[in-house]
């Protein structure tokens, strides 16, 4: 009598098949999983300084007064910073190197208990930037301009016109600062530190202004002042890939530690089971062999 055709050889049959194509296949190596943006990555900063000496100062002064009124505060204070702007310009400073930054006009009031404010006069404030390209003259600037009546000096700082070279030293130094952190945290997260994806300048701002400080009209003759160096900065970011087997996991060999082969997250995959669509566990499978279909029973 000839063998009854049933579900469950059909199912040892396409079983059977599938295996002797698969192992009859090429094998692929399996893709490697970094998520959905590629490859790991590390982002570092880096930050470069270099100094060199200034060449040019500007010098934040002003002129307040003060009057009984409004246009006298104002007239008296014109009068006194002009002859603050001649005393410049007679001193070698170019009138396009003077700037007018400020200029304010305020009540003075007086507060008594249980009585309405009054006011009781007014100051007017006028400020000028000045620059100074030659820094062995600039004491002798500032002799000058306190005698003709500045009596408000904001702070001086110190630049270089031709820093470009420094800064480029600076940022040289800032890229390889980001190389030493990047390679010392590859290092410790046992990861090998692959090619530049992305590199960036940031720019950086400058200090806070230094406070208005209020200054006699009488000073000495020869006021002291020193250049130093000024320190150019610079900072860069850098992004990394990552390499190596802490890198990234292949796909399809996370076992307990993950789902691609269509297990649950954090589930190991067991292999089909019993009443699954696969032959129970006695009865074994030779990859490579087809068995033949069973014949049909006869009418």
């Amino acid at each position: 009598m000839r063998p009854t055709f049933n579900g469950r050889a059909m199912r040892r049959l396409t079983l059977t098949a599938a295996l002797a194509a698969l192992s009859a296949g090429p094998v692929l190596a399996a893709p490697m999983a970094c998520g959905p943006a590629g490859p790991s990555r590390l982002i570092v900063t880096g930050e470069g300084q270099s100094r060199i000496a200034p060449d040019m100062a500007t010098i934040q002064l002003g002129v307040t007064t003060q009057a009984d009124s409004a246009a006298a505060a104002m007239e008296q204070n014109s009068t006194q910073q002009q002859a603050v702007i001649d005393a410049l310009t007679g001193a070698g400073i170019a009138e396009a190197d003077i700037q007018t930054s400020g200029l304010n006009l305020n009540p003075l009031m007086q507060y008594g208990e249980n009585q309405a404010p009054t006011v009781t006069g007014y100051q007017a404030t006028n400020t000028v930037a000045v620059r100074v390209a030659d820094l062995a003259r600039l004491g002798e600037v500032l002799d000058a301009i306190v005698s003709a009546g500045a009596n408000e000096i904001g702070g001086i700082s110190f630049s270089r016109e031709d820093g470009a070279g420094a800064l480029d030293e600076a940022r040289g130094q800032a890229v390889a600062d980001a190389r030493r952190k990047a390679e010392l945290l590859a290092e410790a997260a046992g990861v090998d530190l692959g090619p530049v994806l992305t590199l960036r300048d940031i720019q950086t701002g400058g200090g806070a202004p230094a406070p208005m400080m209020r200054m006699e009209a009488a000073m000495a003759d020869s006021v002291p002042v020193q250049p130093g160096q000024v320190q150019m900065s610079a900072q860069v970011e850098i992004e990394y890939a990552l390499a190596g087997e802490g890198a990234c996991a292949p796909m399809g060999h996370r076992g307990h530690h993950g789902g691609p082969d269509g297990g649950p997250e954090g589930k190991p995959v067991h292999p089909p089971m019993p009443g699954d669509g696969a032959p129970a566990p006695d009865e074994p499978i030779v990859p490579g062999i087809v068995e033949p279909l069973p014949e049909a029973p006869a009418n």
